[in-house]
């Protein structure tokens, strides 16, 4: 059995097989290049950086070299600049390495972008909302359609729009995804809510309960189906409550007692002036007279 390769047709599709065109003389290996001739890449979509990760990658490059050779572009003048391979650069920077193996390859400012964006999105410990905003930039600056994308990065168009469509969430939702207070599951239920202010509220609830996805799932479907049923329900129930919340204080400070206040959606009902003995009632009688005189 053939074993698959882990990017899938990704950044080896990219990178048009660095390893085989080095075998052909088209891409050369370079054994010894200066960390110091080399610049970073411009257009590295990446700013995080796990501090302990690399510290152990930094360990293991003292221990065992750099096993995996970086690609760099040449710039001239003897210096090179960054294609593929940023974090392991600063793990072996880390680690004291005065020198790199790198593979030498040509490549445009657009092609810096793509293998940039798409090296990005293959890495395991990238949240959802930073694999939007890289499928976002290689849609927009690198012209691709999502059909073209789908090819370049080995997944489904489905799953392609499922991520863009997280860019649509509240920058508050997004953020709490990127910090891991919900996951990719949440985030999918949530989209399918159309007003952000519901997306928010429904996005705390998540929290404060610790709703699993599936109780996500049948809460946004519960509300969506109150407001299939009537979508101004609930703003003339908050309306008449608080009409009749102000009138009922009125009339409490009037009567001097409870007054209850029974009513239905449409706005009908009674009012109710509750007396617990007699004289009780001989006062309440008593208030409107004074009021009808």
């Amino acid at each position: 059995m053939t074993q698959k390769n882990a990017l899938g047709r990704g950044l080896g599709a990219l990178i048009e097989g660095v390893e085989k065109e080095a075998l052909e003389k088209k891409v050369a290996p370079n054994l010894n290049i200066s960390v110091d001739a080399i610049d970073g890449n411009p257009f590295q979509p990446r700013t995080n950086f796990d501090e302990q990760a690399l510290e152990e990658l930094a360990a293991s490059i003292k221990k065992l070299g750099l096993v995996q050779p970086i690609t760099v572009r040449e710039t001239g003048n003897g210096r090179y600049q960054l294609i593929a391979g940023e974090r392991r650069l600063r793990a072996a920077r880390m680690a004291g390495l005065t020198h790199v193996p790198a593979f030498i390859r040509t490549a445009d400012d657009q092609a810096m972008l793509e293998l940039a964006l798409v090296e990005n999105i293959q890495r395991e410990d990238l949240d959802a909302v930073e694999v939007a905003i890289s499928f976002q930039r290689l849609i927009e600056e690198c012209k691709l359609t999502q059909e073209q994308l789908s090819e370049r990065v080995g997944k489904q168009r489905s799953t392609i729009s499922n991520y863009l469509r997280l860019l649509k969430l509240p920058a508050e939702i997004q953020l709490g995804l990127r910090k891991k207070h919900l996951t990719m599951g949440h985030a999918r239920t949530l989209v399918n809510i159309d007003d952000p202010k519901r997306q928010i509220n429904v996005y705390y609830r998540i929290i404060e309960n610790d709703l699993s996805v599936r109780q996500t799932e049948e809460l946004v479907r519960h509300l969506q189906s109150e407001k299939l049923k009537d979508p101004g329900k609930i703003e003339r129930r908050k309306k008449l409550n608080e009409d009749f919340r102000q009138l009922s204080e009125h009339l409490n400070r009037i009567f001097s007692t409870k007054v209850d206040f029974r009513i239905n959606d449409q706005g009908k009902g009674k009012i109710v002036i509750p007396f617990d003995n007699p004289d009780e009632m001989e006062r309440i009688l008593g208030i409107f007279d004074r009021l009808n005189y």
